[in-house]
């Protein structure tokens, strides 16, 4: 397999707030985060990090995930943990407020394939060149869309198109969405809405069609799109293609 990821602070924002990981553990089990943080003095960046670390450091360390059971328990419960300690950080830092973050993930083993996603940080699989999205926005747009009370060319120049109905560090109780996909597909991808918000699916799908390209020049490509035609956010892509070295 081939594996990728990178972030960048694109054209309008003066740092960086997005974090992203892939890590294996002892049992070569894959996990892949993408986080993009929002708050005042840096304080997304704290609450992406943490979100990216936890999650990244405590799948390294185990042996195996263990049963699609299990992992979910295991997500749900460590995501439970990260929510308390955003919250924490917010109450005991007078310059976090509206400290707060997405988070999409992915856990990929021999056996199972598992989205988990809170706010609108998109997930994906690659699949016959195809690019299917997984996990839902939670957004006020989607909700109305999801309600029949806007049109998807309505939805993509509504005025609060950015404006979050769900995100870690937002409420005292956070519930992570959980994606159950069959596992016979080409890659996946994660992205924050930098990228989203600046290119279409199609735009994106392809890029990743191009076959002159390896991995890490496709991602580059996408990036220096959404950079081009504004790059209003933080832009940060994680990518595997499986088949490959």
């Amino acid at each position: 397999m081939k594996i990728f990821y990178q972030t960048d602070p694109g054209k309008v924002r003066s740092h960086n707030e997005d974090s992203v990981t892939i890590v294996k553990n002892q049992n070569n089990e894959l996990l892949c985060v993408v986080a993009d943080g929002m708050g005042g003095h840096k304080a997304g960046e704290v609450a992406s990090s943490l979100v990216v670390n936890e999650l990244g450091k405590r799948f390294g360390e185990l042996s195996s995930i263990g049963s699609k059971e299990e992992a979910v328990v295991w997500l749900k419960e460590i995501i439970d943990e990260i929510n308390v300690k955003i919250l924490r950080y917010a109450e005991e830092h007078v310059d976090a407020s509206g400290l707060g973050t997405t988070c999409v993930c992915c856990i990929y083993t021999k056996e199972f394939l598992l989205f988990g996603n809170i706010g609108d940080s998109s997930g994906y699989v690659i699949k016959n060149g195809k690019l299917y999205k997984v996990t839902k926005d939670h957004t006020l747009v989607n909700m109305l869309l999801e309600n029949g009370e806007l049109t998807e060319s309505a939805a993509k120049v509504h005025p609060q198109k950015n404006v979050l109905m769900k995100a870690l560090g937002a409420a005292e109780e956070i519930e992570i969405d959980i994606f159950d996909v069959e596992t016979n597909v080409d890659g996946i991808f994660l992205c924050s809405d930098g990228l989203t918000n600046m290119l279409t699916s199609e735009q994106i799908e392809k890029i990743l069609n191009d076959s002159e390209l390896d991995l890490e020049e496709q991602v580059g490509k996408m990036i220096m799109k959404a950079n081009m035609r504004g790059g209003l956010d933080n832009i940060t892509i994680a990518c595997i293609r499986f088949g490959g070295e």
